[in-house]
């Protein structure tokens, strides 16, 4: 079974749409107006509520808020960081993630409580 993911903002809906279309359990902060425009830090408080690794673009926020959470002990249900240097921001965009997001998800084991990883083509 897949590991449920929250899409960050900057993944639409068109993503998500995709991810479920394969089977996946996925949600979107874009389809949640509770979610929208919250902080980064409140964003990953609700994933790891909710049981769901953060898929995001933004490195530069997230890397430094997991370091937060294994300082104080706290736990979250996995971050993936998607590079725009791996993952140019081009018409290919949504369809080379959802094809790596949907590899990543069907190996067992590649992601989990607390992992961190950066998405591969």
């Amino acid at each position: 079974m897949s590991h449920p993911l929250l899409l960050d903002e900057m993944l639409g809906e068109r993503t998500a749409a995709q991810l479920v279309g394969k089977g996946h359990d996925v949600a979107s902060v874009v389809a949640d107006p509770a979610l929208v425009s919250l902080p980064d830090d409140q964003v990953l408080a609700e994933a790891a509520r909710q049981g769901r690794a953060l898929v995001t673009l933004n490195v530069r926020d997230f890397l430094p808020l997991d370091a937060q959470y294994r300082a104080g002990g706290r736990s979250h249900a996995g971050i993936v960081l998607i590079s725009t240097k791996a993952f140019p921001q081009d018409r290919a965009f949504v369809g080379a993630v959802v094809s790596a997001l949907d590899k990543l998800l069907q190996e067992p084991g590649t992601l989990g409580p607390d992992q961190v990883v950066f998405l591969q083509r």
